[in-house]
């Protein structure tokens, strides 16, 4: 296909969608308050159960290290060391 017969049936589809695809506020000023309100309530409850959730994770957790208990300390790790001097680079 061509760019010409994209660019067609591109605006084609764009005029069949008019205006129903694009987010718009309405007109009454007292729908657009009401809609601003819902939005904000509805941002209010996902940052509370948000909240709430991680909080309940953090307890969780906390929880479960209490019942866990400590683990037993462990031994170090036997080994051989030697200290290794700075490597003597040539000057060339």
């Amino acid at each position: 296909m061509s760019r010409l017969t994209l660019q067609t049936l591109l605006r084609r589809f764009q005029y069949r969608l008019g205006g129903w695809a694009s987010p718009r506020r309405p007109r009454q000023r007292a729908l657009r308050i009401a809609l601003g309100v819902v939005g904000l309530a509805l941002l209010a409850v996902l940052l509370l159960v948000s909240a709430v959730l991680g909080l309940a994770m953090l307890a969780a957790g906390m929880l479960w290290r209490a019942w866990r208990g400590r683990a037993p300390a462990r031994a170090p790790l036997q080994a051989a060391y030697r200290v290794v001097g700075k490597p003597q680079l040539a000057r060339g």
